[in-house]
């Protein structure tokens, strides 16, 4: 646990797990968890705008102080593990959390808008989920 100052009792309604904060900011869902590589302030922005209720920092990666704060001044937790988060989310998984529904963010920004422009700038990710219907 990173965070000193962290109120735990929340439900999580899925994880999403990105290194690219506009992905998170695509195709998280409120309430979700974050798995993220991603240790500057930039990822606690993103988890407040996209209400976001947890971060957790993989691949045995350590936030700086000033994320630290911010995380702790916005009330998001912070957690860090040395999994990676392929290992991370397949723990998830197995204790019942699931991925983020990709077709929650297509409802709330348009099929075309949140997966035709990811098509365009090439963004084999979104593609991938959208033809699998897995999610984040």
């Amino acid at each position: 646990m990173v965070s000193e100052k962290a109120d735990l009792d929340m439900d999580i309604v899925c994880a999403a797990a990105a290194d690219l904060m506009s992905d998170v900011l695509a195709f998280a869902e409120p309430g979700s968890l974050l798995l993220t590589g991603l240790v500057n302030p930039h990822a606690v922005r993103t988890a407040e705008m996209a209400d976001i209720v947890a971060i957790v920092f993989v691949r045995g990666k350590r936030p700086p102080p000033e994320t630290i704060a911010l995380a702790e001044e916005k009330g998001i937790p912070l957690v860090a593990t040395s999994h990676t988060m392929f290992e991370m989310c397949g723990r998830l998984h197995r204790v019942g959390i699931r991925g983020c529904d990709i077709s929650f963010a297509l409802r709330e920004k348009g099929a075309e808008g949140a997966v035709g422009n990811a098509r365009r700038s090439g963004n084999r990710d979104a593609r991938d989920h959208q033809a699998s219907g897995t999610g984040l």
